[in-house]
């Protein structure tokens, strides 16, 4: 029996063990986009919040069932679930509802015919963003803008020199900018979002640019890099963690060498200072404008 789950849904929805994982933010997993149509008995999905994405993601695991597999799907009532039931209905299917946990859940059996799959697979697939004219996809950080904390570093950020790495790189609007300086000599991108470094992959075609989908609490520290930039996430599954960011400054720390440089942006009530005065010998504040705060760092 083939079975595919989706995300890590809370214990108390009994997620299977022995199952394939298709989440784009689990690195290593397997994308749902390759599963074969109809090669599934079952799949859970624990539903990420975006609308675009949420069909997107239901339509590509309906895809991926037989005829009479089971599709099990669970979100937050207040991030998606209470719209589950409708949008599952959308699809001409017969829906079973439960509450749980603060969370709705959805059973389904896939029918022999499913209404709109190849609609709501295009509506969140990967595109040229139009005003962007770069490669983004729903559910991507920012993903149909440039975010202001980003546009706010890249608009003070100096030439950067040497090796360097942006942790968390999106699509790559940032790597694009620290790129235009000739001195660079490489750029690590690094994302916790497969989509987010495929969609960068495609925006930055320089030579010097290598990409890496991980998580980068996890990395290994080399202590070899002359720079980092980053605008560190601050969300986990929907709800703020601050330890995510103090987590990446950790990090960059690891990853550089003495007179390292770390270029940061942060939203302005994060309390990150205290993890800089202890990762770095030098920190000094940058610029503050509209809900951010820009900092540099030195090794």
């Amino acid at each position: 029996m083939t079975t595919l789950l989706y995300g890590r849904p809370p214990v108390v929805f009994d997620p299977p063990g022995a199952a394939t994982q298709t989440s784009p933010l689990i690195p290593g997993s397997i994308p749902l986009e390759t599963v074969a149509e109809g090669s599934a008995e079952a799949a859970m999905v624990y539903a990420p919040p975006g609308v675009l994405e949420r069909r997107h993601v239901l339509a590509l695991a309906l895809r991926a069932l037989k005829p009479g597999g089971r599709l099990d799907v669970m979100a937050p009532k207040d991030k998606g679930g209470s719209r589950l039931r409708k949008e599952l209905e959308a699809f001409g299917l017969e829906v079973g509802e439960t509450s749980k946990a603060h969370h709705r859940r959805c059973m389904v059996i896939r029918p022999a015919v499913v209404a709109g799959l190849d609609e709501a697979i295009a509506g969140g697939a990967a595109r040229v963003v139009p005003g962007l004219e770069a490669w983004s996809q729903p559910g991507v950080f920012a993903w149909d803008r440039i975010d202001a904390g980003s546009a706010l570093l890249a608009s003070e950020l100096p030439p950067m020199k040497g090796a360097g790495a942006d942790l968390g790189c999106g699509y790559g609007a940032l790597a694009t900018v620290v790129l235009r300086s000739p001195a660079v000599t490489s750029l690590k991108l690094i994302d916790l979002d497969r989509r987010a470094v495929e969609a960068a992959r495609r925006n930055v075609e320089d030579p010097r640019a290598s990409f890496d989908w991980a998580d980068v609490r996890t990395l290994e520290g080399g202590g070899d890099l002359d720079f980092v930039v980053m605008n560190p996430p601050f969300h986990d599954g929907g709800a703020e963690d601050r330890r995510l960011g103090q987590a990446f400054v950790r990090q960059a720390a690891a990853m550089l060498k003495k007179g390292g440089v770390l270029w940061l942006v942060a939203n302005r009530h994060l309390p990150y200072e205290a993890d800089l005065d202890a990762a770095f010998k030098r920190v000094r504040p940058v610029g503050d404008a509209a809900g951010y705060k820009l900092i540099e760092a030195t090794k």
